[in-house]
């Protein structure tokens, strides 16, 4: 099946195009929400894309979904996307897309972090902090918290970091009950989504969460959740305290990236990307596909 780098869908009002994600309007009160191939690393989108990356995605989020869905309400509504386009757009969204109610995104990404990795590793090395929370001292790379910690950040503008902010300044943007309600549900959803994924011989390092409001004023847990995108997996067999483990995720490529050569020089993790070698695309679509299987397939 041929990769799909951006989608092309003339029958509905195109909404906004993501880093991975294409979305449509479908009247005042749904959105159709298409997981393309695209790949963003560093916040960069580069220039190829991981041939059915989009449907690995989209598949594992679905699977999360169903799995938490006792814990908090979400965004998907069950209806078809290929009944919601025309006859000519269905290969565009098959298997890689789901309607979605329209909510009131709440700009705040609830990223739970259950062991020191990747930013948060480099933080504590420097401060014993890991985005201003204080940690035990004398721990070591990939180690496990005695907790998992919620680490918010303001979503950024497309092509833009996202930041790092306190839970003081969540409650500053949101109001105290709410960002109380998000890290409780945050931090539940990590621990329940966790236990599953060990019993898969899978470590869910961190991930993160994001929410909006519907035309009730409930929260609803949006976009993706726990994929190889928005999560650090690693597998256990090969986990060890002091290492940096391999991951299923992207890091694949954000370490190939750290090596990158452009102009004579280390690439600034700024546009344009570098292009992606054919064996790095490869190993990548892999490393997402193996991810899926070991935590959906039944044993």
């Amino acid at each position: 099946m041929p990769a799909l780098y951006a989608t092309s869908i003339k029958s509905l009002s195109l909404l906004s195009k993501g880093k991975v994600r294409d979305v449509y309007a479908l009247g005042d009160d749904k959105l159709l929400m298409v997981t393309t191939d695209r790949l963003s690393a560093c916040d960069v989108v580069m220039g190829e894309p991981i041939p059915e990356k989009g449907m690995v995605l989209n598949q594992m989020a679905n699977f999360w979904f169903a799995k938490l869905a006792s814990v908090i309400p979400n965004h998907l509504t069950g209806i078809d996307p290929a009944t919601v386009v025309a006859s000519d757009e269905v290969e565009q969204v098959k298997g890689r897309a789901v309607v979605a109610k329209r909510l009131k995104p709440i700009l705040v990404e609830a990223v739970v972090r259950g062991y020191l990795a990747g930013s948060g590793w480099k933080d504590y090395q420097e401060t014993g902090k890991v985005c201003g929370i204080t940690l035990p001292a004398g721990l070591e790379n990939a180690q496990k918290l005695p907790e998992p910690i919620l680490t918010p950040a303001a979503k950024a503008e497309f092509g833009r970091h996202d930041e790092n902010i306190s839970f003081e300044k969540v409650i500053e943007i949101i109001g105290e009950k709410l960002a109380n309600q998000i890290r409780a549900v945050s931090i539940r959803l990590y621990k329940e989504a966790s236990e599953y994924a060990a019993t898969r011989g899978i470590i869910i390092a961190d991930t993160k969460f994001e929410f909006g409001l519907d035309a009730d004023g409930q929260l609803v847990l949006m976009d993706e959740i726990l994929t190889a995108d928005s999560s650090r997996f690693w597998p256990a067999e090969t986990y060890y305290v002091g290492s940096n483990p391999p991951s299923y995720d992207k890091q694949f490529v954000r370490d190939w990236l750290e090596t990158v050569m452009m102009d004579g020089k280390l690439w600034p993790k700024t546009a344009p990307a570098p292009q992606l070698p054919a064996d790095v695309i490869k190993k990548t679509a892999e490393k997402y596909r193996e991810a899926l299987t070991r935590l959906t397939e039944k044993a």
